[in-house]
């Protein structure tokens, strides 16, 4: 893909990408029209950004609340031990734990958790701590939940 910017992105690739996180559901036909792109051009295109890993799938954004999930919280985890399999099992049996990144700093794993009240988080977070020191961040609102991702320039 030609570029001249410095992500290996051309400018059609961007605006595929910007219109496919606007609204993942469009048809190719519509995508192709968006961009001025015949359907066929935009599905090489597609299918380029997806074999080259740019694009990584298709989901559907949830609202937790509408789910029965009022709250969000982050809980920040010191783990003590060097074996990762307990962390690696709470993460498999706990589907309130919707993201788990390995940090840098005194802590060393942040998760994004969803409870039902706050017995609920006190619950998930006593799953947590048995595994170690935390300290948990309950959320009160998302002035930017999701913002879309721009190629480097």
């Amino acid at each position: 893909m030609a570029s001249d910017q410095g992500s290996g992105l051309d400018r059609v690739d961007q605006a595929i990408l910007a219109e496919l996180q606007r609204d993942g559901r469009v048809s190719v036909a519509d995508l192709a029209r968006r961009i001025s792109l015949s359907a066929s051009s935009t599905a090489d295109r597609l299918r380029r950004l997806a074999d080259g890993g740019v694009i990584t799938g298709y989901t559907a954004l949830l609202a937790p609340e509408a789910l029965g999930y009022p709250i969000t919280a982050f809980v920040r985890l010191r783990y003590p031990l060097g074996n990762h399999k307990p962390f690696h099992d709470l993460l498999g049996t706990t589907p309130e734990i919707i993201e788990a990144h390995h940090i840098t700093g005194d802590d060393c794993f942040i998760l994004k958790l969803l409870a039902r009240s706050m017995t609920d988080l006190e619950r998930l977070t006593g799953k947590v701590a048995g595994l170690g020191s935390i300290t948990t961040s309950v959320v009160y609102s998302s002035p930017l939940a999701r913002r879309a991702l721009v190629p480097p320039s």
